[in-house]
């Protein structure tokens, strides 16, 4: 099985001449989707992870090298990421790993993480076993990540459908063979039990497109809202098949979200509620949005995974400096005790119980006239 080796020589041999580097590269990895489904995640990973080798090379790099950056197309399929991480740790000494997106794939190579003893830092997989063995409940050593959990979108989805929007009959439809949907499903039925409103699911698998047996079972029982657990291709059809129902409950969903979604379910996205960790719209994002545009010419309509790509790289290269070696387990051990980090979106701190950020803001968006409209902050446990 072959995979498509992306490397950021163009940066790099532009900015080995600036910069005078006459040392071998420091190799990073990154595992993205850049062909299938999902592939407008992965690329726009790819490159923010591209721009921040850019920054770093260009301000001297790290430890007197500049940062080389090797990226494998690994279409959303697990036994694809597997056979990729493989070859960046064994084949080409990389001394950590970005991405996926996926949780289903961090699971899968987390074995090949503790095995070649080299960190992974994921962007957007958010289930809670991808950092923490639910079997033990101890934290895998090697695994570390950008996003938040799915414990905490689960309970911002639920608390914001039933505080704010008043639901009383709380749905949820999700992906009974996905990691990340089923991780999401079970914390909103949770926080929802917790508040007291009663809660159903509907199931289905994926692959499936047609989710009017689900939705019109939803209708009958009464639901007023309904918390979509899944990715954006599913999330837009069920969203575009509620309304040719004619039901118009409360739809939320949470990072699964593309704007693609509007193209597949167009007018029917109105007033959807997203939960999202990052808003487009967020002053502080705007010089990076100007340099991807710049250098791209084009905008990154996936702003958050361009800036995971981007921060992840940058984490990366703050733990090699911080270890003083480019090496595996003196990485990981950095990015395990890495605190206050200012990066593009906010302070990174990691929690050395469970690998994941400190302190995470969630932010709340409606889609209006064809965009995501950021309306509030929120905080459940505040609430």
């Amino acid at each position: 099985m072959r995979l498509s080796r992306i490397v950021s020589w163009a940066w790099c041999f532009v900015l080995f001449g600036a910069a005078g580097f006459a040392a071998e590269p420091i190799k990073v990895g990154y595992i993205a989707t850049l062909t299938g489904e999902g592939a407008t995640w992965g690329q726009h990973e790819r490159d923010g992870a591209s721009l921040a080798v850019s920054k770093i090379n260009a301000d001297g790099g790290v430890l007197g090298r500049p940062i080389e950056l090797i990226c494998y197309d690994i279409k959303g399929k697990p036994e694809e990421a597997v056979i990729a991480v493989r070859r960046l740790m064994y084949e080409d000494g990389v001394v950590a790993v970005g991405g996926s997106n996926y949780s289903g794939i961090q699971l899968a190579v987390a074995p090949v993480a503790d095995k070649a003893r080299i960190p992974i830092v994921s962007s957007t997989a958010s289930n809670l076993a991808v950092t923490v063995d639910p079997d033990t409940g101890k934290v895998r050593p090697y695994m570390f990540r950008i996003s938040y959990t799915d414990p905490y979108q689960g309970m911002v989805i639920a608390d914001y459908l039933i505080k704010k929007c008043g639901a009383k009959k709380l749905a949820i439809i999700g992906d009974i063979g996905d990691a990340y949907s089923e991780g999401l499903t079970e914390y909103v039925q949770k926080r929802a039990d917790e508040l007291g409103v009663e809660n159903r699911f509907w199931a289905y698998r994926g692959g499936d497109v047609d989710f009017r047996a689900q939705l019109t079972a939803a209708k009958e029982w009464g639901a007023d809202a309904v918390a979509l657990t899944m990715l954006y291709k599913e999330m837009a059809l069920v969203i575009k098949q509620a309304a040719e129902l004619d039901w118009t409950p409360h739809f939320m969903g949470g990072n699964g979200y593309s704007p693609n979604m509007f193209e597949i379910a167009g007018k029917a996205m109105e007033g959807t509620y997203w939960v999202y960790p990052v808003s487009a719209d967020d002053p502080i994002l705007d010089p990076f949005k100007a340099e991807f545009k710049k250098v791209y010419g084009r905008d990154a309509t996936e702003v958050m995974n361009a800036v995971f790509g981007y921060d992840i790289v940058l984490m990366i290269a703050h733990a090699v400096a911080a270890a003083g070696l480019a090496e595996g387990e003196a990485v990981k051990d950095a990015i395990e005790n890495t605190k206050d980090l200012q990066v593009t979106h906010f302070k990174w701190t990691v929690d050395k119980e469970t690998h994941n950020p400190m302190n995470k803001p969630a932010s709340i968006f409606q889609a209006r006239d064809g965009k995501l409209v950021f309306l509030e902050k929120w905080e459940p446990m505040a609430n």
